[in-house]
């Protein structure tokens, strides 16, 4: 099974960086957003698949024409936060109000139930693990937020099971749609989103997919923008993570997308048998 899904945020933001974290940060940079969207539908359209949208809530607030595009050309949508901040360095108040708030914009434009959430940079790790109660008390239903390795912005290597499954935690249940990831000389590889997809020839992305049960993409507009501009504040590991590959990574996703059959959350929901699935118990 491989699920397509976008984080819908803007070019410049990036996180753990002063110069992109908040919004008095964010007036100072140009909007690329409409374009950048334009070519994720044609990119849908010409390989006629569909996908799940994770809006940041910010977006939808200053371009609400962004998400009732998404909706009018049927596609799902979650929230990925109100101010893309992230979940590890909020207290669960803020955590709490910038979701909700989140949610209801998307409501109230949209029209749809919002029962879908990812977490910026996947920022829910072992020491916040309250996040998941407070999505379950606003109406969440479906997580996309577990990272089962280690990465830059924490990760949840304890999560050992990449691949759908029921997590519960202090009385809740949420399904739980992990990032996969391939093992590569012993440790976890992760290539199906960001700058690893970008990085990742395509012929190793095909020949993962191929041999993998279960995919979960996790790409974002800015990741298709050969032209955006280089914030340059930004340390050179930081540079080539955020740039490397734009160039060709239009051409890779149309591959990718034709090559195999991809699917939004809300068809690969009503494919699964959750009663066979794992139970993950994560422990408070």
């Amino acid at each position: 099974m491989n699920i397509l899904t976008f984080d819908v945020e803007e070019w410049f933001h990036l996180l753990d960086n002063d110069s992109t974290k908040t919004i008095k940060e964010w007036s100072q940079y140009e909007s690329r957003i409409h374009s950048n969207m334009d070519r994720i539908f044609n990119f849908l359209e010409k390989t006629n698949r569909k996908a799940t949208f994770f809006c940041l809530g910010w977006i939808v607030e200053k371009y609400p024409d962004v998400i009732r595009d998404i909706v009018n050309r049927g596609y799902e949508i979650g929230s990925h936060s109100r101010m893309h901040q992230l979940v590890y360095e909020q207290n669960p108040k803020d955590f709490h109000d910038d979701l909700e708030f989140s949610i209801k914009t998307m409501e109230d434009i949209s029209g749809k139930k919002v029962k879908y959430f990812r977490a910026p940079g996947f920022s829910i790790r072992e020491d916040n693990k309250w996040a998941f109660e407070i999505m379950a008390s606003l109406g969440i239903e479906v997580d996309c937020s577990v990272f089962p390795a280690v990465r830059s912005h924490g990760g949840f290597p304890s999560y050992t099971n990449p691949s759908p499954s029921i997590l519960r935690y202090n009385g809740i249940t949420l399904k739980e749609f992990p990032i996969n990831y391939v093992s590569y000389f012993g440790k976890p590889f992760i290539f199906s989103g960001g700058g690893y997809f970008r990085l990742v020839p395509y012929p190793l992305i095909r020949y993962w997919t191929k041999n993998s049960d279960y995919i979960m993409s996790y790409l974002h507009p800015r990741d298709f923008d050969s032209d955006q501009p280089v914030i340059k504040e930004l340390s050179t590991l930081r540079k080539f993570k955020s740039y490397v590959g734009l160039d060709s990574a239009g051409n890779k996703l149309e591959r990718w997308l034709t090559d195999f059959e991809f699917v939004d959350i809300g068809t690969a929901i009503k494919a699964i048998n959750w009663d066979e699935v794992p139970v993950v118990n994560i422990c408070k």
